[in-house]
């Protein structure tokens, strides 16, 4: 499995644009892995996590192409993560043609709030209607929490997330071959259901790409800290979650909460675990 990562900030991007904090403005002088774009993985160049915001630029940033993605999955419907005009520039009315049919797999909520601003006249199906599938070179399919299903060659497991509880948010546990990974952002604290459906799951991690929204800053609802991350990860590890090489990476890093790349790095490290930077690529 080979994960690369287009974004990795929170929902406003690192450095800001519109802030003079002292974050921003050393990652800006700092450049390099201290400057974060909206996060995405990309899997095995034909896997998607969120269709965001800062696509083409991580695209072009990274010297990558997204014309072999098969399948999408949707976290959740907030800005930062969802951006549906990419339909349209991969599909026909953008002069693209010849790439694969992308399945997209995300909640209702989401799939009406796709539908909606594309700002085209939709059928009552929405994004689900086949002519608009046709159209768009797409088939969606609903996914709610709990719920186990393939995309092609990946087995996937929706989590509910500890987000935003007027929207359906969800994590996602995906297993190809051999290897494992739990992409773990947007998040707070993990609910009692949550653990026990990772504990029944049982395929332990190879990797874990969690939520660090709030870093070095005080604990938080609906994102957590390096406090709350350290202890997700103590307890998946004491419940047999993790393999014993298993890599674990923050993300969606916040400047109002985390210091630039090389101070943050220096903090994970000591506290056991890995930061994950805009075009970094993870191999298992």
């Amino acid at each position: 499995m080979q994960i690369l990562f287009l974004g990795t900030s929170a929902s406003e991007g690192y450095p800001n644009a519109f802030c003079p904090c002292e974050n921003c403005e050393a990652a800006r002088a700092a450049g390099g892995p201290s400057l974060r774009k909206r996060c995405s993985v990309l899997i095995n160049g034909d896997l998607l996590i969120d269709l965001g915001p800062d696509l083409m630029a991580a695209a072009q940033q990274h010297g990558v192409s997204l014309a072999d993605i098969h399948y999408c999955l949707q976290t959740h419907e907030h800005e930062d993560h969802l951006d549906p005009a990419h339909f349209g520039s991969r599909s026909q009315f953008c002069g693209v043609y010849g790439t694969p049919t992308l399945h997209y797999y995300a909640s209702q909520g989401a799939l009406d709030k796709a539908a909606k601003l594309l700002g085209r006249q939709m059928p009552p199906g929405g994004l689900l209607d086949p002519t608009v599938g046709e159209q768009l070179n797409l088939c969606a399919h609903v996914v709610e929490p709990r719920q186990q299903f393939t995309a092609g060659p990946y087995a996937v497991l929706s989590v509910p997330a500890t987000h935003a509880p007027e929207l359906t948010a969800m994590l996602y546990v995906i297993s190809h071959g051999e290897r494992t990974l739990f992409y773990c952002t947007d998040t707070g604290d993990l609910s009692e259901e949550a653990w026990q459906m990772l504990l029944a799951h049982g395929r332990p991690f190879d990797v874990v790409i969690m939520d660090h929204t709030f870093g070095l800053k005080k604990r938080s609802g609906g994102h957590m800290n390096s406090e709350q991350f350290v202890e997700h990860i103590e307890r998946m590890r004491a419940t047999g979650m993790l393999k014993v090489d298993a890599q674990i990476y923050a993300t969606h890093i916040g400047h109002h909460s985390n210091p630039p790349h090389a101070e943050l790095v220096e903090f994970a490290a000591s506290a056991g675990y890995q930061v994950a930077h805009d075009g970094l690529v993870v191999q298992v």
